[in-house]
């Protein structure tokens, strides 16, 4: 290796780091202040004030719900499997990270004569990448509820897994109509596909069934069935506690940022936007889609077990079916 590849693998290694960190900071601090928004906003729509103390109009709320987590006990129950029980929140957590690897974030830049990717990685099959890790997700509260060795816990984690595996196949079928429409499974390519049109003006049922599904995938009212608290305590994380029940609370509201991302990325032209810089249209638009699904927890009704299973296989997926089915002629045609 010569001084120049040796020079030119240090500064992609260090940008490489930059990003990462960027990324992450930007994920754990909107997770932290999306928690304070949904206390706010539900207060509001419920008439009543929401956290107000810890600080000026109870900014510092986020910080003061990670010191209590960090210094409540970690219990394990006697009976648990205890490694899987302590694992099982990790996946969770780390699953929805990995998948703001592939999401671009803003068009090149250049930076001292070299092209820098506003991307941690752009890979030819992102969007199989997301399947995957979306698949892994499902492990992580199917294990945790299992190992807990509680009824309420393990009823949950049925339910999750179920609810889950039924809605992944609607959600990988909406989006086999956006992948016609830009040839590639690349993000980044999606993304440049919509230079003159967003896809959610060519695909709007595409983009309805896979809002659904991806709501339904992180559990989010009215799908919230495997931590339905008035049937089982508070679901397959009945048993956790401290951190580890705050892992698993991070990642849904990781997974919120992660289907904001996604929404933008296949259906509102990803960091396309005038005036203003890729990372912050970005930004937006996952903002916007997080503030949506918070007023509909604020405005619907839990949905019954049979409902949302004749949701997802009488409704979703045979919609998805003849979707793919309609752009193909549309396309053809």
């Amino acid at each position: 290796m010569t001084d120049m590849d040796l020079q030119t693998w240090i500064i992609g290694y260090g940008v490489l780091i930059l990003k990462l960190g960027a990324v992450l900071l930007f994920l754990l601090l909107m997770a932290a202040y999306l928690v304070l928004v949904e206390r706010k906003l539900l207060g509001r729509i419920q008439v009543r004030y929401g956290p107000n103390r810890a600080g000026k109009y109870g900014l510092l709320q986020p910080f003061a719900d990670s010191i209590k987590m960090m210094t409540k006990e970690d219990i394990v129950p006697d009976a648990a499997d205890r490694i899987i029980f302590l694992l099982s929140p990790a996946v969770v957590a780390i699953t929805a990270l990995l998948m703001f690897a592939v999401i671009p974030f803003g068009p090149d830049i250049t930076v001292y004569g070299r092209r820098v990717p506003l991307v941690v990685t752009d890979i030819n099959v992102g969007l199989l990448f997301i399947f995957a890790l979306s698949s892994l997700g499902v492990y992580g509260a199917a294990l945790g509820g299992w190992s807990s060795n509680s009824k309420y816990s393990l009823l949950g984690g049925i339910r999750g897994a179920a609810q889950m595996v039924s809605y992944e196949l609607a959600l990988g079928l909406s989006l086999i109509p956006v992948v016609m429409e830009a040839g590639s499974f690349s993000l980044v390519e999606i993304v440049n596909a919509q230079t003159e049109l967003p896809f959610i003006l060519l695909e709007p049922v595409a983009f309805a069934i896979f809002f659904i599904s991806a709501m339904a995938e992180i559990k989010r009212i009215p799908f919230d069935l495997p931590e339905a608290e008035n049937e089982l305590g508070a679901g397959f994380h009945t048993e956790y506690s401290g951190m580890r029940f705050g892992l698993f609370f991070l990642g849904e509201y990781v997974h919120m940022q992660v289907l904001g991302g996604l929404i933008a990325v296949f259906f509102l032209g990803g960091w396309r936007g005038p005036l203003l810089p890729g990372p912050i249209w970005l930004a937006l638009k996952i903002v916007l889609v997080c503030l949506v699904m918070i007023w509909i927890r604020g405005t619907l009704p839990r949905l019954r077990y049979d409902q949302l299973m004749n949701l997802g296989w009488k409704v979703l997926i045979p919609a998805a079916l003849l979707n793919v089915v309609f752009t193909g002629a549309r396309l053809l045609w």
